[in-house]
C-alpha cells in the first residue's frame, strides 16, 4: 500500500468516524460518553490524511517522472465498505442478544433518593435493581414508567429488556424485568414499549444464570419507536 492509498484509507476511516458521532449512529457501537473522544479521532485521523496526501502529491510533482498511478485510482475502491458501514448501519443489539445471555444485574452499593413524578421515568436497569434488592422499599406506592424491547424467556413469559454497556457493544448485556398482569397479545420480540406499572415483589431466576429478573405490575402499555439511545450505561 502506498502512501496515497494509505491516505484515502485513512481520510475515509476518520469521515466515517465522524459522521458516526456526528448522527448518532457511534450509540449503536459505543456508550454516549465517548462522543467526544471519537470527535477528536475523527478530526486527528482527517487531519493525517491530509497531510498525507499534501506531502504525496508535492512528491510526485517534484518527481514529475511521468509514472502510470492506475494503482492509486483502484484505491478508491476501499470506499464501497466505508460507504456501506456509514449507509447500512447494524442495528443495536436486541432481543436475539437478550435471549442468548443471563441478566446482568448486579447489587449497586446505595440507592438515592427518587424525585418526584407520576408517573416516574426511569431506567429499567435502575427499577430492576431497586425491585431485586431493595425490597421495593423506595418504589411502594409509586407509578413507574419504564421503556426498553420485548423479549421472552424459554417458557414465552414476556420481559422488558434494555441492554446495558460497560463500553461497546462488545460487552453489551441484557436487563430484563418480568411484565406481570396483562399485556397485550401478538407483540412481536424488539418492539419497543412504554410501561406504566406499579410495584410487584416478585422475582424470577434467570434461565440462562440463574440471576434475578424482578417484575412490574403493568397498567398500561404503548408501542413506541425505538429511542436514539438504545443501550443504557
Amino acid at each position: 500500500m502506498n502512501r496515497e492509498t494509505q491516505g484515502i484509507v485513512t481520510g475515509l476511516v476518520g469521515g466515517a468516524v465522524l459522521y458516526a458521532a456526528l448522527t448518532d449512529t457511534y450509540l449503536r457501537y459505543v456508550k454516549a460518553g465517548l462522543r467526544p473522544l471519537l470527535i477528536l479521532t475523527a478530526v486527528l485521523l482527517l487531519a493525517t490524511a491530509a497531510v498525507t496526501l499534501w506531502q504525496e502529491y508535492r512528491s510526485h510533482r517534484k518527481e514529475n517522472d511521468g509514472h502510470d498511478h492506475g494503482g492509486s485510482r483502484l484505491s478508491w475502491l476501499l470506499v464501497a465498505p466505508v460507504l456501506a458501514l456509514v449507509v447500512a448501519a447494524p442495528p443495536a443489539l436486541g432481543s436475539y442478544t437478550a435471549d442468548r445471555a443471563g441478566t446482568a444485574l448486579q447489587r449497586p452499593t446505595g440507592f438515592a433518593d427518587l424525585p418526584a413524578g407520576d408517573p416516574l421515568p426511569m431506567r429499567v436497569m435502575d427499577y430492576a435493581a431497586r425491585a431485586a434488592f431493595d425490597g421495593g422499599r423506595s418504589l411502594e406506592g409509586r407509578r413507574i414508567e419504564l421503556t426498553g424491547f420485548l423479549s421472552y424467556g424459554r417458557a414465552g413469559t414476556p420481559y422488558l429488556t434494555r441492554m446495558t454497556l460497560n463500553c461497546c457493544a462488545a460487552d453489551a448485556q441484557p436487563i430484563k424485568v418480568g411484565l406481570a398482569g396483562t399485556v397485550p397479545a401478538g407483540l412481536k420480540a424488539d418492539t419497543w414499549l412504554r410501561v406504566t406499572g406499579t410495584y410487584t415483589a416478585h422475582v424470577a431466576k434467570d434461565d440462562i444464570n440463574g440471576g434475578p429478573i424482578p417484575s412490574i405490575e403493568v397498567v398500561e402499555v404503548h408501542r413506541v419507536g425505538a429511542p436514539p439511545q438504545q443501550y443504557e450505561n
